[in-house]
């Protein structure tokens, strides 16, 4: 399997274990795209899973870098418009996961990873 829909299936699974409800996976728009939107409680949470098969490679969250952060809340933005969530609160999370090639995943949720960017 490839290691990126590999690492959202593992993603999506352990939200959905913690009591998210996926809304949409690999939402994709004009601005940008979105790994996984979920609900968790009364928020719409935009999640970026960023997977590596070795912890000796740069740590997966780092690469959430400004440019990247600022294509998901262009992206994020257009889904809530589209999708008219206006009074609903947003959250940006980053799930990071090692995957070696043997052994369990290694699995790191990092809620409110970072704040939307200026437009």
């Amino acid at each position: 399997m490839i290691l990126g829909p590999q690492g959202e299936d593992i993603a999506a699974g352990f939200l959905t274990d913690r009591g998210f409800r996926i809304v949409a996976r690999n939402y994709r728009c004009p601005l940008g795209e979105i790994d996984i939107v979920a609900v968790d409680g009364d928020t719409l949470v935009f999640v970026e899973v960023k997977s590596r098969r070795s912890a000796e490679a740069a740590e997966p969250e780092v690469s959430v870098h400004y440019h990247k952060r600022r294509r998901i809340t262009r992206a994020a933005r257009y889904f809530a418009s589209h999708k008219r969530v206006h009074d609903q609160p947003l959250r940006f999370d980053v799930v990071a996961i090692v995957l070696p090639d043997h052994g369990q995943p290694e699995i790191e949720h990092f809620e409110d990873a970072f704040g939307p960017t200026p437009r």
